[in-house]
């Protein structure tokens, strides 16, 4: 197979689904052979994320990942696509060990943001929703702290308790979509902190509002910033 890109997801499965889905439903298709060539590593075993960053595990999950990227390298994928945002925390360790590129989801959501929700007058308030590993990691606050055009906003402890909860107690573990806490995040969020926009930075978060398809509260969902960039990569790949 030619002119094909790698997911290494499985961080979690329901969420890489997830991905895979909105993947497929935005490629521009009238055909069997207009959809994208990719393969699929969903590498469920990794090591959680936040558990290692937050000194609760010593099981390294760029050990794994790293391991999974010298394994499929020689495959030769134009690219790699990480789907699960803690990982990131990693990034610069992941590239030591491939020639491969690999796409970085929250620089494609800081760019978005920029985008569509930019102001002349005063900063932009970014408020980010994630795991506390990838909140202490400070994976996201790092990006959008690199331009003055925004202002950062963690949410509170009662907050992440909160967001935590969704992530890991509903969805993750009892795979139940937890929509009436999900909104009372985000409306607090908005009202409670005067956030102009929410930075959706975990793909358990993109699972929800992929299934909410909520318009009430404004959202960059990282996610599905990623999911257009690597449909935009694997076309004109393929051109």
């Amino acid at each position: 197979m030619k002119n094909f890109f790698a997911i290494l997801g499985g961080m979690g499965t329901l969420a890489t689904e997830a991905f895979v889905q909105l993947l497929n439903e935005r490629t521009p298709n009238h055909s069997d052979q207009d959809y994208l060539n990719y393969l699929l590593i969903n590498h469920a075993t990794v090591p959680d994320r936040t558990a290692f960053i937050l000194g609760k595990s010593n099981e390294n999950p760029a050990t794994k990942l790293k391991e999974d990227l010298i394994q499929y390298t020689p495959l030769q994928p134009n690219f790699f696509v990480l789907t699960c945002n803690t990982a990131h925390h990693f990034y610069d360790e992941l590239t030591s060990v491939t020639s491969v590129p690999i796409l970085h989801m929250p620089r494609l959501a800081v760019k978005a943001i920029l985008a569509k929700f930019g102001r002349d007058d005063r900063p932009v308030r970014v408020g980010v929703l994630a795991t506390e590993g990838t909140i202490q990691s400070k994976v996201y606050e790092k990006e959008l702290l690199a331009h003055q055009e925004i202002d950062v906003v963690i949410p509170p402890m009662e907050i992440q308790t909160q967001v935590t909860n969704l992530i890991y107690r509903d969805i993750k573990e009892n795979n139940f979509l937890n929509e009436e806490l999900y909104f009372s995040i985000l409306e607090k969020m908005i009202k409670e902190h005067a956030c102009d926009v929410l930075l959706l930075g975990c793909t358990e978060l993109s699972l929800m509002e992929e299934v909410t398809k909520q318009t009430l509260y404004p959202v960059v969902d990282a996610q599905s910033e990623l999911v257009d960039e690597t449909i935009r990569l694997a076309l004109e790949a393929r051109d």
